[in-house]
């Protein structure tokens, strides 16, 4: 078999599209609203719409820009190095939308993702995390409880991006048959805002609790069938954690590019601090690492393609999905350290933005399922454990 990493003409003109915009629209206000701690939605949303960014990954029929899973991975690395904070509640709509995409009936697509895709500032946010219930979604204690024609869901979820500022909403709660999904409007009474989280990281993304009290929901919008959430669940991570794992390399990408910059122009001992070794060395293993995640969300985004394409799911996606999210966040974490020791003692400080790429890093190893959760997804392949009872 010939491996072909040549991009089509597609992948290269969404590419540049989403560099540019990174580079106009996200890098000069990125401090800003770091420093701030809040997402500009007033400023930044609506460009991010017109750009089709939100809704890249749904397909035309319903309005969106019906990028695959492979090309919307490389969008979301351009972005990402743009700002990660800005990026992540631009795209967390493919994350709340794609249990839609997995397990919602033509009635559901064609009302809830047609209304993301009709031009306005809309944004979506998936509701799995709870204070008590991260990896263990079997401990979730979100109720949802058949009423007649609608459920009522009560609960509340944590660390949810766009939480409370979003016009759609995919939710898990517990039902008398288990965990069910739902899909939510923004407006429905009993919604609400919770805490904003003040973050270490990504803190131009907007991060908050959500509050469920008494919300009325109509059966015609349950995901799948009542108790068999988990699936979806699971099958929504296999197919975006290429995108998390591209975010990762776009910001390691960042850190990379600034260390080496300057690395050429900081003198020391009469001679640019890339000519020691000791520096040399660690830009070229921060490069080779950097191209290795590449690779491998390539695949995962490639694999995550082709069985969308094929209507079906596989263990093979989730190793390899959980494979490129572990060793990306993993790499994001290390490169930009080294980003920082490279700069020294500016690293260090706010002047220089490597210290901004280190706190973001953090971030890919925690969400979509921590690092230690995907090494546990990968085991149990290796061990032949079928049932996977984490997220």
């Amino acid at each position: 078999m010939v491996v072909d990493f040549e991009l089509t003409d597609e992948q290269k003109a969404a590419v540049e599209m989403a560099h540019d915009f990174a580079l106009n629209e996200l890098r000069p206000i990125a401090e800003e609203w770091d420093r701030k701690g809040e997402f500009p939605k007033d400023l930044i949303l609506k460009k991010a719409v017109d750009a089709g960014f939100t809704t890249a990954g749904i397909p035309e029929e319903y309005g969106g820009g019906g990028l695959d899973q492979l090309t919307s991975a490389m969008v979301f690395e351009e972005l990402f190095w743009g700002c990660a904070g800005l990026a992540t509640s631009i795209g967390a709509n493919n994350l709340a939308t794609a249990p839609i995409l997995i397990a919602g009936t033509e009635e559901q697509k064609k009302r809830w993702l047609t209304k993301l895709c009709d031009g306005e500032p809309r944004l979506a946010a998936f509701c799995l995390t709870e204070p008590e219930a991260g990896s263990d979604v079997s401990s979730i204690k979100t109720t949802a409880k058949l009423e007649g024609d609608h459920y009522v869901i009560n609960g509340q979820k944590c660390f949810i991006t766009n939480g409370g500022i979003s016009d759609v909403y995919t939710v898990f709660a517990q039902t008398e048959e288990g965990l069910t999904g739902f899909i939510v409007g923004g407006d429905y009474e009993g919604v609400s805002m919770g805490k904003h989280e003040d973050k270490m990281g990504i803190r131009a993304s907007h991060t908050a609790e959500v509050f469920f009290d008494n919300v009325k929901v109509p059966v015609e919008d349950v995901l799948g069938e009542p108790g068999r959430a988990f699936v979806i669940v699971m099958q929504t991570l296999d197919m975006t954690r290429a995108g998390v794992a591209a975010a990762a390399v776009g910001v390691a990408r960042a850190a990379f590019e600034e260390a080496l910059a300057y690395a050429k122009q900081r003198v020391q001992f009469g001679q640019p601090i890339i000519v020691n070794q000791g520096i040399s060395f660690m830009l070229a293993d921060m490069l080779m690492k950097i191209e290795a995640g590449r690779r491998l969300y390539y695949y995962a985004g490639w694999l995550a393609t082709k069985m969308a394409a094929e209507g079906r799911m596989s263990r093979r996606l989730s190793v390899a999905s959980s494979i490129a999210k572990a060793f990306c966040g993993d790499m994001a974490m290390e490169v930009t350290t080294n980003a920082v020791q490279i700069l020294g003692g500016y690293g260090y400080m706010k002047d220089y933005p490597v210290e901004k790429y280190m706190r973001d890093a953090k971030i890919m190893q925690i969400y979509e399922g921590t690092n230690q959760i995907q090494r546990y997804v990968i085991a149990a392949n290796l061990m032949g454990i079928k049932e996977l009872k984490q997220a």
